[in-house]
């Protein structure tokens, strides 16, 4: 991240993973809901054990609280004891164990990243761990002017990846003409595209992230440039003023690591419409701040984060593009200025019910993009089966869009879309108008609470319903099925498709 002069300024221009995706939720005792662990975090009860002392822990003392009625764990060098925690987690008690009197920040990377730990544990802190003797380097880095860092993006050791080529790391450059700035970034990969660049603008700060397979590369878009791998920021100066150098570094700038040691950068998003989609299902588009280019990829998912009672709440959802009402003749083309989310309204739920509530013109926080959906999953595929469940059906448009229009080897597209009655059923008449002028596209709409006069299927997902559905078109074709829902609607459909002898690699479970 770079501090940039204020004469800047850009040029115009949950769920939970499951099964085959990773962990599931587990039932939680009356009295255990979230909204009551915030309540008991506001209690004023002593949950440290410690009556509001902070103390410095040793990795052996650390080690002493690993049982179930005396827990602690390290999540990036800062230690909670999560005793009281315990019968709140909605991961169960035994996923915590894994990390009890141990550092537990990979394990917590691996399934929650997106969960703000500082919030929801701040009154659990025990203290920090304590610093191991320093020990002397033994290698020595090459010293470069804080002039020239800045100016010709050259990396420390330190911020380049033990496994990576250094040849193949992203350096960055710039120049300036009398009115505007532009900052060049060689990622020295081919096939970058604008989904993978995310850039952010605000107060005098210009944050740019771009994901290179696992990892992330942060500077602080205009431009890409997909054959040369060539990202280009642009911003347009106040004042025609030569600048003598691009800015001051701020935390993380020009720094090469894996995507899951990138904590999630949120921005601010204000709200413009709200839309009823179905009785209990609202459309929500939300600006972008001027100034952040921020495209979510196929398969991929943010996190809305609101305070609650004092509390940083944060859910996962799948944008929908803004050609959702089209009849997806065109490859997608999405419009860069807005976010849309549909979203069901729970109103004995915690978050939703906030999310209802918002006023036109007021904000939410809106995170980066995450999921481990990749595009060359799609690669010969020939027999795509989507399943969803309700709310579910939000990541499968821009699956759908995506694979009419950019896969050669595609030769059928099947849908089978559950909800409870009719009413919920969300854009039906647009996926049974694209049956009609795609003859590689099928839909079928089953539901579980359905009225008199129904000629669809009924009933729930079920191993009977799926043998049916889930064919090959020729017995040695290449199968992908994704999935999305509610936890037990995807632990009992990936359950089933195993059954039918799916393997795990012919199954995506989508996390919202």
């Amino acid at each position: 991240m770079l501090n940039v002069p204020s004469q800047a300024f850009p040029a115009p221009g949950s769920q939970q993973r499951v099964a085959a995706g990773g962990r599931s939720k587990v039932p939680l005792k009356p009295g255990r809901s979230l909204m009551d662990w915030i309540r008991l975090t506001k209690s004023g009860k002593d949950l440290t054990g410690l009556k509001g002392r902070l103390i410095e822990v040793t990795e052996d003392e650390l080690a002493k609280h690993n049982k179930r009625t005396d827990c602690w764990i390290c999540i990036r060098g800062l230690v909670y004891n999560i005793t009281p925690y315990m019968e709140y987690h909605p991961g169960g008690e035994d996923e915590l164990m894994k990390a009890a009197g141990a550092d537990g920040t990979e394990l917590f990377d691996q399934v929650h990243r997106w969960v703000n730990y500082e919030s929801m544990l701040k009154e659990c802190m025990v203290g920090r761990m304590a610093l191991k003797p320093f020990a002397a380097l033994k290698e020595s880095c090459p010293i470069v002017s804080e002039e020239n860092r800045i100016l010709n993006g050259l990396f420390s050791k330190k911020k380049v990846p033990d496994n990576y080529s250094k040849e193949a790391v992203p350096s960055y450059d710039w120049f300036q003409t009398d009115g505007s700035i532009t900052v060049v970034i060689y990622t020295k990969q081919k096939d970058m595209n604008s989904e993978l660049v995310i850039a952010d603008l605000q107060e005098r700060k210009l944050r740019g992230e771009l994901i290179v397979k696992d990892y992330s590369y942060l500077l602080h878009l205009v431009q890409v440039s997909e054959k040369v791998g060539k990202v280009e920021f642009v911003l347009k100066k106040k004042e025609i003023l030569s600048w003598k150098k691009l800015g001051q570094p701020l935390e993380s700038h020009n720094s090469f690591v894996k995507r899951t040691e990138r904590g999630l950068y949120y921005r601010k998003c204000r709200l413009l419409s709200k839309t009823n989609v179905s009785h209990d299902t609202q459309l929500f588009c939300l600006a972008l701040p001027l100034g952040t280019h921020l495209l979510v990829p196929v398969g991929h998912h943010v996190y809305l984060r609101q305070t609650i009672t004092g509390t940083e709440i944060v859910k996962p959802y799948t944008p929908v593009p803004s050609f959702l009402v089209s009849t997806f003749k065109n490859p997608c083309h999405d419009d860069q200025l807005h976010i849309f989310f549909i979203i069901k309204i729970y109103p004995s739920g915690l978050f939703t019910p906030v999310l209802d509530a918002l006023q036109i013109g007021e904000y939410i926080s809106v995170s980066n993009p995450e999921g481990n959906f990749m595009k060359s999953q799609m690669e010969d595929v020939e027999d795509l089966f989507l399943l969803a469940g309700g709310t579910g059906f939000t990541p499968m448009v821009k699956l759908l869009s995506y694979a009419l229009t950019s896969s050669n080897s595609l030769r059928a597209v099947k849908f089978m879309f559950f909800n409870k009655t009719e009413d919920d059923i969300l854009w039906r008449n647009q996926l049974e108008q694209l049956a009609l002028n795609d003859a590689r596209f099928e839909v079928q709409f089953v539901l579980s609470e359905p009225k008199k006069g129904w000629k669809g299927k009924e009933g729930k997902i079920s191993s009977t319903l799926l043998s049916q559905f889930v064919k090959r078109s020729k017995c040695d074709s290449k199968v992908l099925i994704c999935i999305c829902g509610p936890p037990p609607f995807t632990e009992q459909g990936i359950q089933f498709l195993q059954d039918l002898g799916y393997s795990s690699k012919e199954i995506h479970c989508f996390t919202a």
